[in-house]
């Protein structure tokens, strides 16, 4: 047991979704866990082996003060530090607090918001600590975990695929839902991973796994436009699992009024 690599899973602010993927592995899991010694992993087990940690798992984004102490000490005990999800790698459907006064929210919301400890703004683990890979989704994606994990074990880059949806689509011979339905899709500008279920079932794609490599969301929305939609519901489109991606934050800026 002393020999393998030790793992632990650390959340921040978070549904807890991401580490539900790695718990639905269920058999994958078994080979996991004869590979690698689950140190600390609070939603599986009580068990906690002290650090440091050969590799780490973090959920969740940075929303206090105390995220941003823990996050350091994560990383001094880590390795190897992978995010999963999209709190961890952009923030979350919390970070649609960037664009409004958080401190107005919090006294709408609780009656004593005073003992509320929360940042203005979340953000990605990337923007406090250095983060050594990261895995995009809402939630993220059991087969790339696994291949994330195997790759640790075996010391290579995770093959993890940066290309939009619409590869996806084409490999599983699902017809542009643009093109043929007139249904605006989020598709072309967001990576792939999630095996492109939305468009399957003639629905556009949210856009759960962020941003695609060298995308082009302008000229998406256009024809967004074309297709009908106007600047709120574009916006509203984009502000979402991944609002503060930055470029998805920069294209629903350029279509929402609070920023013109």
């Amino acid at each position: 047991m002393g020999d393998k690599p030790k793992l632990a899973v650390w959340k921040f602010a978070s549904c807890d979704g991401c580490q539900l993927s790695l718990l639905d592995c269920e058999d994958e899991l078994l080979a996991v866990a004869g590979a690698i010694d689950i140190a600390y992993f609070p939603e599986a087990t009580k068990r906690h082996i002290a650090g440091p940690y050969h590799l780490s798992l973090v959920e969740g984004s940075i929303a206090s003060h105390a995220d941003m102490l823990r996050i350091q000490q994560v990383r001094e005990e880590s390795d190897f530090l992978v995010t999963i999800g999209a709190c961890a790698t952009s923030g979350g459907i919390q970070a649609l607090r960037n664009y409004r006064d958080a401190g107005d929210m919090a006294a709408t919301v609780y009656a004593h918001p005073d003992y509320i400890d929360s940042l203005e703004t979340s953000t990605p683990i990337a923007e406090h600590v250095k983060v050594d890979f990261e895995l995009r989704g809402c939630p993220i994606s059991k087969s790339q975990l696994l291949e994330t994990i195997s790759a640790f074990l075996q010391r290579r880059q995770p093959a993890i695929r940066t290309e939009s949806v619409c590869m996806e689509c084409k490999r599983c011979q699902t017809s542009c839902i643009m093109v043929s339905e007139g249904i605006p899709c989020l598709g072309p500008i967001t990576q792939a991973g999630c095996g492109a279920i939305c468009p399957a079932y003639k629905r556009g794609c949210y856009g759960c796994f962020g941003p695609a490599e060298s995308v082009n969301a302008s000229a998406l929305m256009a024809e967004w436009q074309k297709l009908g939609m106007d600047d709120a519901q574009i916006a509203r489109a984009l502000q979402t699992f991944n609002a503060n991606a930055p470029d998805f934050r920069k294209a629903a800026e350029a279509h929402d009024d609070t920023h013109h």
